[in-house]
């Protein structure tokens, strides 16, 4: 087959890609019994009587005394009762929107609806061009953007790399503006100091054209390690927690303790601590602001127990964090998970296989915000563009098992089970399959399907390959307009903005170097 011949059917193909839509409900996939949730609720709320957490004297450990904490100053530990637990359950906010800024890509985190997104603050890239692994850039944080905005099956942008060309005092803001600049997805990021909250909200309403406009949508949103595991408060992340909620702000309570080194070796009682840590958290959010749009960042690790390493691509990681979903559909809240990791250096097999178990299992789980679904490497610690690329097909998979099959009239087939068998027909040709098509198929945009004869003819490119010729053409096409220049030039006069203007349109400078 010539080159020419093979490069229309691949864009036939590839012209019938499509996404599922987000937020298709999960939940077929339950690791625990009924009684079994029930056994680790107890043992959490356990946990918070008697072991309780430590937090030194702050506003924090005030607001909770004077709930009805009981407070050893001595030792700095504060023992939630049962009942405080209990009441922040009844209050907290089961219904959480996380707005996008058109309404186009709104993320409803309500049941067991599944949404599949980025995520991490890796602190390494593998540069397109050159293939070796560099130190990210705020130009990393808005090209990898640029990818999410144009990948359907990447429901969500939550900053993955922490730009090293940043300085702290401007790297909150100038992470949002990369951030909401290349994409009209969800955005969601961390914020390193609490008075950088009301920066990161004022430009937000600068954005949205009011304060009220955007408290009424807020299109970005923190994740907050305010739990420093086993059980302990970080003050100035929870002075950050505090700030943001009061600022009408929604937030993730994340908590990742590791199994055998900040958590038990046992897998259950990891568990155990990780949501004993959440409704800690969750309790204190409840008091400081009752119904604020909170999910439970339940987001337990795994140490090879060989080394002491954490390791991201393993079964243990599925099974916990599949579980950890279960555990809030039972509370009636949405979940903050984590899939999609590898321990991979490179997007290779390993990183496949990998990535591919854990997004399946914790997608079938019905967890709704899994973040790290797209991009991370090396646990955690690296990204490469074209894993987007790559995980963005992956992610389309693990959404066709969430989607499952409808038996119906219809779909039984009887009729046409029954009129290809007594004519001369065959399936290939009937109606039905014609018509099933765009529905009941999810086609790859960069997995191969074809015969070796036509791959070769194509150049014999392995997934690899094939995904970063696709970012790159993303990447040197798609510029979105997202804020307009008036808005813009207003943000630049209030802060101090690093990205150049003239880096954001297509005639700008080509987005890796070596």
């Amino acid at each position: 087959m010539s080159r020419e011949r093979h490069r229309k059917r691949r864009s036939a193909q590839q012209a019938r890609v499509h996404a599922l839509p987000p937020g298709l409900s999960g939940g077929q996939y339950r690791p625990l019994s009924d009684d079994d949730v029930q056994r680790i609720h107890e043992a959490a709320l356990i946990v918070l009587e008697r072991t309780g957490v430590r937090i030194v004297e702050s506003e924090c450990r005030h607001i909770l005394e004077q709930a009805g904490a009981r407070v050893d100053r001595a030792h700095d530990r504060v023992y939630i009762p049962r009942q405080m637990v209990e009441a922040a359950l009844k209050t907290a906010n089961r219904d959480v929107v996380l707005y996008s800024r058109d309404g186009r890509f709104d993320l409803h985190l309500r049941g067991t609806r599944v949404h599949l997104g980025t995520g991490g603050a890796a602190i390494k890239i593998l540069d397109l061009e050159t293939g070796y692994v560099r130190e990210p850039t705020l130009r990393d944080v808005y090209d990898i953007g640029r990818l999410v905005d144009t990948l359907d099956n990447i429901h969500f942008y939550l900053r993955a790399v922490v730009a090293r060309d940043v300085g702290k005092e401007d790297i909150d803001v100038n992470t949002f503006y990369a951030c909401l600049s290349s994409t009209g997805k969800h955005v969601m990021g961390g914020c390193y100091f609490p008075e950088k909250v009301a920066e990161i909200k004022k430009m937000a309403v600068i954005i949205a054209g009011s304060e009220e406009a955007f408290l009424a949508r807020p299109f970005l949103s923190f994740n907050l390690c305010w739990m420093v595991s086993p059980l302990r408060f970080a003050p100035e992340t929870t002075e950050t927690l505090t700030a943001a909620v009061r600022a009408g702000i929604p937030v993730s309570l994340v908590s990742a303790p590791q199994s055998g080194a900040t958590s038990p070796a046992s897998l259950v009682g990891t568990l155990v601590q990780v949501i004993a840590e959440e409704l800690s958290g969750l309790t204190y959010v409840q008091l400081l602001r009752p119904g604020h749009p909170t999910l439970l960042g339940g987001m337990p690790l795994v140490s090879d127990l060989r080394t002491g390493n954490m390791v991201g691509g393993c079964a243990e990681l599925a099974l916990m964090n599949a579980a950890s979903a279960q555990m809030t559909q039972f509370y009636g809240l949405p979940v903050y998970s984590s899939s999609a990791l590898t321990d991979s250096k490179l997007p290779d097999v390993q990183a496949g296989f990998e990535k591919g178990l854990t997004t399946a299992a914790v997608a079938l789980a019905g967890a709704q915000y899994n973040h790290h679904s797209a991009g991370m490497l090396e646990s955690m610690l690296t990204v490469a563009y074209e894993q987007y690329v790559i995980d963005d097909d992956i992610n389309a998979q693990a959404m066709r098992l969430v989607k499952g099959l409808e038996v119906n009239d219809a779909t039984l087939s009887l009729d046409v089970i029954h009129e290809v068998c007594m004519g001369e027909g065959h399936y290939l040709a009937h109606p039905q399959t014609l018509a099933l098509m765009e529905s009941e198929y999810i086609y790859p945009h960069t997995a191969d399907r074809a015969t070796r004869q036509d791959w070769e003819a194509a150049g014999a490119l392995d997934m690899r390959e094939r995904a970063r010729r696709r970012a790159r053409a993303i990447l040197a096409e798609h510029y979105p307009t997202l804020i307009p220049e008036e808005t813009d030039a207003a943000l630049r006069a209030e802060f101090n903005i690093l990205l150049p203007r003239e880096a954001m349109q297509p005639a700008g400078r080509m987005v890796s170097r070596p």
